[in-house]
């Protein structure tokens, strides 16, 4: 018999890997049971459990925008429908203003009963960025919306999986009858399957997990875990300095952020307060979004191997006014907060902590599409130097951890040449540690598609710090067949020709400390 009022550190250990290991199983049997690229290939999905009150206990490391939001979706699921739970439900959320991220990243949530089905022990969680859900641009990212309704359809904890029934009538239903409907029916279905057998693997191995060590061991140590991961905050907490930073944005719009350490209860307050009001644009970051990169901000400045959960938070409290664009309210366009604004925030709390220059700060999202074909990627850059390290070329950096489809796949499924990608040499900010070079991707097209860019720091290089140089700010235009050229601003949407090239240039990184020019002669 083991006690569970402390730690063994050995089980804790264990215990730390178990959880996130079923993550991982359930993010395995996502990524081979899933039909679109965007999950199958790109991996623009993640998985994680939770606990009975929908606090995350850990996660596989897939997307740390997905991971630090999720758990906003488990708890509003928890506030909504608690009475109604019943085992072999599967619930489905992509509600921004109900712990969602935008409408594409849909979350299927299962509650874990126990063995006499009585009373919920874990809930868990994958959520996978759909190729498309509808709204006024094939891929579901539009540059320029200007409510949540232009960019989807909005699940809010609809029931998906009725006590082992698959609802897929209610889901057609739900996907078609929009005003702007999912493109790709079909797609969307097969890729919500996918999600509904991840939660089931992820439950199977949390019963045999039961089965093996007992539930109160198992629930002790869900809370052990959590509470390592807060310890493991405090103590890098305590290494830190206040300090403050504005950011602007291309679009003008300025996120402003205080840290305050208290060094004897080894906490932190992290103050948004002058942040610019909720935007006309898409730019809005939902509160989920905020809090998710504060989170994977301060998970990164502890050494220890520590899933990342809900302990992390414990020690900081967050202050975001309501109705600024870091905690929009309905019906705000949020599309790109998921993606842009996220990526600012976090440089923006690297910065007020003097830790790190900017990255390329932006996902450069591009879709492009008609109603046959429907696709997104993300695309790489630059990321900031630190203190005693350079920034990294072609990479995606702090919020965004996907893959880009591989070329053969690319042109396989979809009717464009991906003519070349390459580094954007002396792109990345000049220092003694210098940031990262961003990348070059020329897309030719083969049949007239709408295509749509989705970027930052097109206008407003990313920062260096402690006197490195900003990074060169990237650039997005068109070659047109007849060889003409045009500029395209950091989002636009177009009609792309046969023959027709899309160019992206992504940000360098910015550089930290003083460059040293000495005289070698």
């Amino acid at each position: 018999m083991y006690t569970t009022s402390q730690p063994d550190p050995i089980r804790l250990e264990i215990f730390k890997n178990l959880y996130q290991f079923i993550a991982e199983q359930m993010g395995i049997v996502l990524q081979n049971t899933a039909a679109s690229v965007n999950i199958k290939e790109r991996l623009d999905f993640s998985c994680a459990i939770f606990d009975s009150s929908g606090l995350l206990v850990a996660n596989a490391p897939h997307i740390p925008v997905h991971l630090g939001s999720m758990s906003e979706s488990v708890r509003s699921l928890i506030n909504e429908k608690r009475d109604t739970l019943k085992p072999g439900n599967v619930y489905l959320s992509n509600n921004p203003y109900n712990g969602g991220t935008h409408l594409p990243d849909v979350t299927a949530i299962t509650p874990v009963f126990d063995g006499e089905k009585k009373q919920v022990i874990f809930y868990v969680a994958s959520r996978g960025h759909q190729a498309d859900i509808g709204g006024i641009t094939p891929g579901s990212m539009p540059p320029h919306s200007r409510t949540v309704e232009e960019e989807g359809i909005i699940f809010d904890n609809f029931l998906l999986v009725e006590e082992g029934n698959f609802r897929e009538p209610a889901v057609r239903q739900h996907l078609s009858s929009h005003t702007y409907p999912a493109r790709n029916p079909d797609q969307n279905i097969a890729d919500f399957k996918a999600q509904i057998a991840a939660n089931e693997r992820g439950v199977q191995e949390l019963r045999k997990m039961v089965s093996q060590y007992g539930l109160d061991t198992v629930q002790a140590y869900m809370k052990f875990v959590q509470a390592n991961a807060e310890e493991s905050v405090r103590k890098a907490i305590n290494l830190l300095k206040d300090g403050s930073f504005i950011y602007e944005m291309d679009n003008g719009a300025i996120i402003q952020v205080k840290v305050t350490i208290f060094q004897e209860s080894r906490s932190a307050t992290i103050d948004f307060t002058g942040t610019s009001r909720q935007l006309n644009s898409n730019f809005n970051a939902p509160k989920a979004v905020t809090q998710a990169a504060v989170l994977y901000v301060f998970r990164t400045l502890v050494d220890d191997n520590i899933p990342l959960n809900a302990g992390c938070l414990n020690p900081l409290e967050i202050i975001i006014p309501s109705g600024c664009m870091l905690n929009p309210t309905y019906p705000a366009a949020v599309v790109a907060g998921n993606v842009e604004t996220s990526q600012t925030i976090v440089d923006a709390l690297y910065g007020a902590l003097g830790i790190m220059a900017a990255s390329q700060g932006t996902m450069n999202n591009f879709t492009f599409g008609n109603e046959q074909y429907q696709y997104y990627e993300t695309i790489c850059g630059g990321s900031g130097a630190g203190i005693d390290f350079d920034g990294t070329d072609g990479v995606h950096s702090h919020m965004t951890n996907s893959r880009l489809t591989d070329p053969e796949v690319l042109e396989t499924r979809y009717p464009v040449l991906l003519e070349s990608f390459s580094l954007r040499h002396d792109s990345g900010g000049k220092g003694q540690y210098s940031g990262g070079n961003g990348v070059v991707r020329r897309i030719r097209f083969l049949e007239p598609m709408t295509a749509n860019i989705l970027s930052g720091h097109r206008v407003v290089p990313p920062f260096g710090l402690n006197g490195g140089e900003a990074g060169i700010v990237g650039r997005n235009w068109i070659q047109r067949q007849n060889g003409i050229e045009e500029n395209l601003d950091s989002t636009a949407t177009v009609e792309m020709k046969p023959g027709d090239v899309f160019v992206i240039e992504t940000p360098g990184g910015g550089g930290f400390g003083k460059v040293s020019y000495l005289d070698n002669s």
